[in-house]
């Protein structure tokens, strides 16, 4: 056997495998044996069918089938061997008036390479890195709910605007039948709010559903319908008051910060508005990390520039899409996931640069910090490492949780290192000041 490769440019090459009769011969041989002795031909007694009638029944399909076999092997192994970066796979090129009658064989491959580049974190615009904090507002506001959670219901004769009424939205047309408990600072328009602030219990009030809430999804639960019923949903929808209750809010004593963190952890309300901006932050730092990999990603986008073989890449989709592809269609999927393939180029060799592979000892420390994470949820503070061992090695047999939790160690891997490597400005905003700057 002999493999040879002509480079046809820096992003293309044709790789040639040229097999000979004394490749595959023996192979093709013990096979057709194999068949001889347990062949069952009527005339023939088994084991005693002449070699010729079995090579003419069999002979060209066990061929075929072993040459192929050798064929992928001998490829395989040619590329692994010789370090070749290529995208996709190779693509057989068509062959006219391909004779398997004759002894010797020559096959051709196409292969797509995958380009050479540097990648260039830094420049001269720094990336923003939005430290997030929770501003007096947001703790207020926090508070305020606590102490709503921790509060009591106080029934009333007549509501007020920060009241709660329950009832039950009706539309016969609809089908719209729901018991729901009305939040009336979440009611938009004064129109709306003065029919709820008028109403009695057992008063029956009738409502346009069209800018009744703030929210579309308060619609939603209101009248439990789905999301695509609530969007522009106009209609009336009658509401008949059961209730009519005001939160009266919890005390900020020590009874309440027992009950939220246990005996003596939180002493007093600055305590209390300290933690509750430490939680508030830890949570915010998910978001802006998140961002912060986004804008990496779109920043490596535009400042690493490389060629593609793109007539390649459009053959190959249309040779493994799983429904056939004209050129036009073969060529939108390619500028489709262009971005995409560039970014995973531009990816594996940060990873491979800097040696950020994940091992199997990081995966499955890994995997029992997450598992301490839930245990912790539930008050099992202290697991046994013996334990933590068992769940880690039962979740590690999962084929699926070993790539999901391998992706995400990755994704824990690269941000540490753009962190520490990319050109950053950190800035400090609130988390409405995020949204508008990051959503905008």
């Amino acid at each position: 056997m002999n493999i040879s490769k002509e480079q046809v440019d820096d992003l293309n090459a044709v790789v040639t495998v040229d097999i000979a009769k004394e490749d595959y011969s023996e192979k093709v041989d013990k096979i057709l044996m194999d068949y001889r002795k347990n062949a069952n031909i009527p005339g023939f007694r088994k084991g005693h069918v002449p070699m010729g009638l079995v090579k003419k029944q069999y002979g060209k399909a066990v061929l075929v089938d072993e040459v192929n076999k050798l064929l992928q092997d001998a490829l395989n192994k040619y590329l692994t061997e010789e370090k070749l970066d290529v995208l996709g796979n190779p693509l057989p090129k068509e062959q006219e008036n391909f004779d398997w009658e004759t002894e010797n064989y020559s096959f051709e491959f196409e292969l797509g390479l995958a380009p050479k580049f540097e990648v260039k974190l830094g420049g001269k615009k720094a990336i923003t890195h939005y430290k997030i904090v929770a501003n007096d507002e947001m703790i207020e506001n926090q508070l305020k709910t606590i102490q709503k959670q921790y509060g009591k219901l106080v029934p009333k004769d007549v509501a007020e605007k920060e009241d709660l009424v329950a009832g039950t939205f009706v539309n016969e047309e609809k089908e719209i039948n729901n018991a729901a408990t009305v939040e009336l600072e979440k009611i938009k328009g004064k129109k709306n709010l003065d029919k709820f602030l008028k109403a009695k219990v057992g008063d029956t009030i009738t409502l346009k559903t069209k800018g009744l809430f703030t929210d579309d999804h308060n619609l939603i639960n209101a009248l439990k319908i789905n999301q695509d019923e609530a969007h522009d949903l106009d209609i009336e929808v009658s509401f008949t008051v059961s209730e009519i209750n005001t939160q009266e809010l919890a005390d900020l004593d020590q009874e309440l910060f027992d009950k939220l963190y246990g005996p003596g952890v939180i002493t007093s309300v600055t305590d209390l508005k300290a933690k509750i901006k430490e939680d508030a932050e830890k949570q915010f730092v998910q978001q802006s990390d998140q961002q912060l990999l986004n804008a990496i990603t779109e920043h490596t986008l535009e400042n690493t520039n490389f060629e593609l073989p793109v007539e390649f890449l459009q053959k190959w989709i249309r040779a493994t899409g799983e429904q056939p592809l004209t050129e036009d269609e073969a060529k939108d999927e390619y500028e489709k996931s262009e971005k995409g393939l560039r970014y995973q180029l531009i990816e594996g060799k940060i990873i491979n640069d800097n040696n950020l592979q994940v091992t199997f000892e990081e995966l499955k420390d890994f995997a029992k910090d997450l598992i301490k994470g839930q245990m912790a949820q539930f008050g099992q503070n202290s697991p046994e490492e013996k334990e933590l061992e068992d769940i880690a090695a039962r979740i590690l047999s999962n084929q699926d949780e070993v790539k999901r939790m391998s992706e995400q160690l990755m994704s824990q891997k690269l941000l540490n290192f753009y962190k520490e490597n990319a050109k950053l400005k950190t800035k400090e905003v609130t988390f409405d000041e995020f949204i508008k700057e990051v959503y905008k």
